[in-house]
This record gives structure tokens, C-alpha cells and sequence, in this order.
């Protein structure tokens, strides 16, 4: 048997972080109730496979089964469940000041729905995600980082309550407290704050503006230095603000009814 082959072993409950399983082959293996995250299945091919209660969640590019790329089915019934999405998807500097506004109007409703809980529920983790308080904070981090890093160009825009991702790479400047604990409202006037600059910069967007790209930021810190379009930028703000307004929602749905 080959060093690399693991054959008729027992590994219930085992844990792999930071693996390479690139071109690995699965046979007669028992994944049931296993979790994935923040993996990559680009080009994995699942045969004979026995699919039941199985849930998919991130940036689905295209997915086949039996043949049948069912993204663009998944994202048409998003699109009936939430026709805001359609909005959110502009192309010129009048759709973007739209969608932005939608942004403002669908967070005001979900902040004055955490509100009404017990602050102490909003440092809750929801299934092992981030907690209303925590999503706040990493919004507050992709406003810095797409638009007063890449877009405006500002090489250190860090507030200390920013969250990265948590896989992100330490880089020095770059804050990353996952135990600091602040109120909603300390949370909220960082919010504000970085909703205002983003509604600074659609206000005063024109046609041509989208169609260049940034410049360059060349300092540490994220994104890396390079030039990105300028509609992409403010693209990536709208999908994160509506994906995790979407999550925050679905989890406020569970604290409200009692876990």
C-alpha cells in the first residue's frame, strides 16, 4: 500500500486544516454529517453519489448535476425570492446610486430588528458563524478595503473593531480582535461612518468613472497592490452588504426564536 493511501480506516471525527487533497480520489467513503469550510471543489466530480439533506453555501460559479448547471437556477429563484438582487446588480452611475439606497433602506430594517433583542444575543454565533456584532465589523473592513484603500487610496484606512475574514493573513497595521466584545452602537457609528463614505462616492459617480480603473496601492494590506475597474470595486461592496444582510437576517430569524 502506497504512503499516501489510506485504506479501511476509521477517522470519524477527524479534522483537517490547511490539507492539500488536490486530485485526491474518495471511494467507498462515509462523509456523512461532515462540514466544509472554505474549501476549494473546483473540478471535483462526485459519481455514484448518495445526496441527501446536503447544504452548499459560497460563490457558486457552476454546479452540474446530471448535466445541468443549476446556478443560473439557483439564481433565478434568489432572484424571485428577493427581487431587490435585480438592482443590485447595476451598470451605470444612476444604478449604482439606486442600489446603494436600497442597501441603506434593507440594513435599517435589519438594525432595527437587532435592536429589539437583548444586546447580549448580538455576540451570539449562529451555527458557527459570525454574530450580528461581528458582521458589522467585517462590512465596516470591506468598506475600508475596496473603497478607502483600492478605490480612494487611502494605504492604512484600518479602524481597530475592523474584521477580516478569518482565514485572512496576518499583515502588520491590518487589526484582526476576534474577542473584543463593543455595543452595538459603538459598532454602528463605525457602520455609519463607512455607509456615509460609500454614499459620498456613488453621489459623485459619473458614467466615465466606472468605466477606468483604481490606482495601484502599493503598501501591505488588502487587496494587494494592483489596479482593479472601478464598477467592480462598488460591485463587490453591493454583493457583500446584500450576502451578509441575507445571512444576518437568516440568523436573527433564529435568535428571535430562540436559538
Amino acid at each position: 500500500m502506497a504512503d499516501d493511501e489510506f485504506f479501511q480506516q476509521q477517522l470519524p471525527g477527524a479534522r483537517f486544516r490547511q490539507v492539500d487533497l488536490t486530485g485526491a480520489h474518495f471511494e467507498q467513503v462515509r462523509l456523512g454529517g461532515a462540514t466544509f469550510h472554505d474549501v476549494d471543489l473546483s473540478g471535483v466530480r462526485f459519481r455514484n453519489a448518495w445526496v441527501r439533506d446536503v447544504e452548499i453555501g459560497g460563490e457558486l460559479v457552476s454546479l452540474r448535476i446530471h448535466g445541468i448547471d443549476v446556478v443560473p437556477l439557483v439564481e433565478a429563484e434568489l432572484d424571485r425570492r428577493h427581487p431587490e438582487r435585480a438592482a443590485l446588480r447595476p451598470t451605470d452611475a444612476d444604478g449604482f446610486r439606486q442600489a446603494w439606497a436600497i442597501v441603506e433602506e434593507l440594513w435599517a430594517g435589519t438594525v432595527a430588528r437587532a435592536r429589539a433583542l437583548d444586546p447580549a444575543l448580538l455576540h451570539e454565533q449562529v451555527g458557527g458563524e459570525w454574530s450580528f456584532i461581528e458582521t458589522l465589523r467585517h462590512l465596516a473592513f470591506a468598506t475600508d478595503c475596496w473603497i478607502n484603500r483600492a478605490l480612494l487610496g487611502d494605504p492604512s484606512p484600518w479602524h481597530p473593531l475592523d474584521l477580516p475574514w478569518d482565514e485572512a493573513p496576518a499583515v502588520p497595521g491590518v487589526p484582526h480582535d476576534r474577542d473584543v466584545r463593543p455595543s452595538l452602537d459603538e459598532v454602528l457609528a463605525l457602520r455609519h461612518d463607512r455607509m456615509a463614505t460609500m454614499r459620498g462616492v456613488v453621489d459623485g459617480m459619473t458614467d466615465e468613472r466606472l468605466d477606468n480603473v483604481t490606482g495601484p496601492v502599493l503598501e501591505p494590506g488588502f487587496p494587494e497592490s494592483e489596479s482593479f475597474p472601478v464598477r467592480e470595486v462598488l460591485r463587490v461592496v453591493l454583493n457583500e452588504e446584500w450576502w451578509h444582510r441575507h445571512f444576518a437576517e437568516r440568523d436573527l430569524d433564529a435568535l428571535t426564536a430562540g436559538g
